[in-house]
């Protein structure tokens, strides 16, 4: 667990840098937190945890109706707000790993990182709060610990709606790359993740024998029409740049081979790359849903999930990451990456406030493994911690 990740020891109280003693408490706060996962609204130990820590470091946290807390540091009048976001829950799938702090609760495991952001954002308070008391932070810090980012639409919004939000001017967050080596972050402009939402779609007719479609609703032609025919008229009434796509994962009709059945039931996911695109396709997918089923004289129903918009970094934001990074580690340290089809309900705070999120490296350099997120054998390279609480340290002394 070398602390000179960069060739430079920056392990320094005066630098705002993590100390040596410091990494070593977080990578068993880590730990722990590793051993003993949560599910989405339950992180009541987790929540616990983080705020004992944060009263040690003598700050004052507010826990959020539920799960989850807030806490400010340094001047209430020193300018505008930067919030640090760290996501607390864990996923329902099996830790598979052969390791001393493997998960304790069967069928839970940390197997997104939120141990990983929750930690860099916790080391992040206590250093800062060192500052803040040597009278060295001269801006205001809110860290937020927000719950239930695996549910969907995402635990953000009951954040937002605590009001958590309120006078904070810039939000930013990482989160675990198993694809960047521990040293390195990966950002862009823009959009970084992709909107997801689920739909269940419900076609009704009379049903009756299938010598006669002609005389009632021919319902499986009409479910089978609607599963290729949406996602084909979408692909032309959609600029192909958006990346809205329409993909069926069940589809279920029928009990005999010569009775056309009364019901059918069609349930998939809608991804989307464009903001703008995201926010017009329930619209769009009724309207082309309505007109296929006129054709069979079928009726339908169709419940549309929001799931969450994409991740769309503010370009100020995402420089300030960049020139932090660079600060502490030099140029090498940040790389461009592309925007991933996964989820993150982190795009909720940006439609409120600016802000970016940095993808962070957890990589061993030289390991061959893949250690994929959601999965039962994800890990990650603990010295990323060092590297995610310099990056913020380092935002928040100079952003």
């Amino acid at each position: 667990m070398s602390p000179t990740l960069s060739g430079v020891d920056h392990s320094t109280p005066e630098s705002g840098a993590l100390t040596d003693e410091l990494f070593a408490e977080l990578v068993e706060f880590r730990r722990d937190l590793h051993m003993h996962p949560e599910l989405s609204r339950q992180e009541f130990r987790t929540t616990a945890a983080i705020k004992a820590r944060l009263e040690q470091a003598g700050l004052t946290p507010r826990e959020l109706p539920g799960t989850g807390l807030i806490c400010d540091i340094g001047p209430q009048d020193g300018g505008p707000r930067l919030a640090l976001r760290a996501d607390i829950d864990a996923l329902p799938i099996p830790d598979t790993k052969v390791v001393p702090y493997r998960s304790t609760h069967e069928g839970k495991a940390h197997a997104c990182g939120h141990d990983m952001h929750t930690t860099v954002v916790l080391g992040t308070g206590i250093v800062l709060a060192g500052l803040a008391a040597a009278g060295r932070l001269t801006r205001p810090v809110r860290l937020v610990f927000q719950p239930a980012e695996e549910a969907m639409p995402g635990g953000a919004l009951d954040v937002i709606k605590a009001r958590a939000l309120d006078g904070v001017d810039r939000i930013l967050a990482v989160h675990c790359d198993p694809k960047v080596e521990v040293g390195r972050i990966g950002l862009r402009t823009g959009p970084i993740t992709s909107a997801c939402d689920r739909l269940v779609l419900s076609v009704d007719g009379a049903g009756g024998h299938t010598a006669r479609p002609h005389l009632t609703t021919d319902l499986v032609t009409a479910a089978a029409k609607m599963a290729t025919e949406l996602p084909a008229v979408l692909a032309r009434r959609i600029d192909p740049r958006a990346g809205l796509s329409v993909v069926w994962g069940r589809i279920q009709a029928g009990h005999a081979c010569n009775v056309i059945p009364q019901h059918a039931e069609l349930e998939g996911t809608v991804r989307c790359l464009d903001l703008t695109a995201w926010r017009d396709a329930p619209d769009l997918i009724h309207e082309v849903i309505d007109q296929i089923a006129a054709m069979y004289r079928a009726k339908w129903e169709l419940t549309y999930h929001r799931g969450v918009p994409p991740v769309v970094n503010e370009q100020t934001s995402a420089e300030l990451l960049r020139d932090a990074m660079v600060s502490r580690f030099g140029t090498h340290a940040v790389e461009d990456t592309e925007q991933s089809l996964g989820g993150e309900d982190f795009s909720w705070y940006l439609e409120h406030v600016p802000g970016a999120l940095a993808r962070l490296g957890v990589r061993t350099p030289g390991d061959p493994a893949i250690r994929d997120l959601h999965r039962g054998d994800f890990d990650a390279d603990e010295n990323a911690i060092r590297v995610g609480v310099e990056l913020f340290t380092a935002t928040a002394l100079h952003g």
